[in-house]
């Protein structure tokens, strides 16, 4: 039966004109915009309602997944490559800057303050130690001093503190401070890869859309200065096989990084550059 375009764009038309007489400023423009390209995907894919109904099953499923320690939201947004969209737009550097990264869901606020040189893997009996160095700088190469980072990563076993549901680890996890060059100095373990969770509906999401669910090892890092913008970032092992089909999209070529042979297991040398507040 041959569709009625009138029908169908007097529906789109009426649910626009109700937002543009009862909505307000940028609500009113995000509701427009979401209405007007929702309505354009419908008339692109032109669900049954059966499949309409298997989404919003998924949304509810999705939904259910999420609890303190869990955002199937966030895990959904990011394996759509949305997350690193909005990453983008609003973390546009100038050039030579480095560049950002998501934050991830495995962040913990409250990592302990350590002096520089520190082993934030103190403990770990497995794992190729690492020594990570290098300066915060400034777009013209000035050090930063009193710059904080706050790193996280995975332990070898490729877990992350944030997954101990006592809320009490912080394995891998601390706050360190440049002093007057600049410089940052610290031990760890070589992180690995690991996977994304694949037990809920984003899971088998990605295994209907023949995709998998790993990502590419990386240390993440927040950094924060007085007078500089907020820098969150991750560098990613350039040997990993991950590297070009990240699940969730979040690596950028200047972030794949490169460690060498030491004396004591590996070497990783990186200089960061803030750009300032404006």
């Amino acid at each position: 039966m041959p569709k009625s375009a009138s029908i169908e764009d007097e529906i789109t038309q009426a649910a626009i004109e109700r937002l543009e007489q009862g909505a307000d400023g940028r609500l009113r423009d995000i509701m427009i915009s979401l209405t007007r390209h929702l309505h354009g995907f419908i008339r692109e894919i032109e669900p049954t309602e059966e499949e309409w109904l298997a989404a919003i099953r998924f949304l509810t499923e999705t939904g259910k997944k999420c609890d303190e320690n869990r955002q199937e939201f966030i895990l959904l947004s990011d394996t759509l490559g949305a997350s690193m969209l909005i990453d983008a737009i609003n973390n546009r550097k100038p050039s030579g800057a480095t560049e950002s990264s998501v934050l991830g869901p495995f962040y913990r606020e409250g990592a302990p303050d350590y002096e520089n040189g520190a082993d934030l893997a103190e403990g770990e009996t497995s794992g190729e130690r690492v020594l990570v160095s290098g300066k915060v700088i400034d777009l013209d190469g000035a050090p930063i001093a009193g710059a904080v980072l706050d790193i996280w990563q995975t332990a070898p076993d490729a877990i992350y503190a944030a997954q101990d549901t006592s809320g009490t680890s912080f394995n891998l996890c601390g706050r360190l401070t440049t002093g007057d060059d600049g410089r940052y100095w610290f031990r760890t373990r070589k992180p690995v890869s690991y996977t994304v969770p694949g037990d809920g509906p984003v899971g088998a999401m990605l295994k209907a859309a023949g995709r998998h669910n790993w990502r590419p090892a990386h240390i993440h890092f927040m950094l924060s200065a007085d007078g500089y913008e907020t820098l969150v970032t991750q560098l990613f092992t350039d040997d990993d096989p991950y590297l070009g089909t990240d699940a969730v999209f979040g690596v950028k070529d200047s972030l794949v990084v490169h460690y060498d042979k030491a004396d004591e297991g590996l070497r990783l040398d990186h200089d960061f550059v803030m750009t300032a507040a404006a």
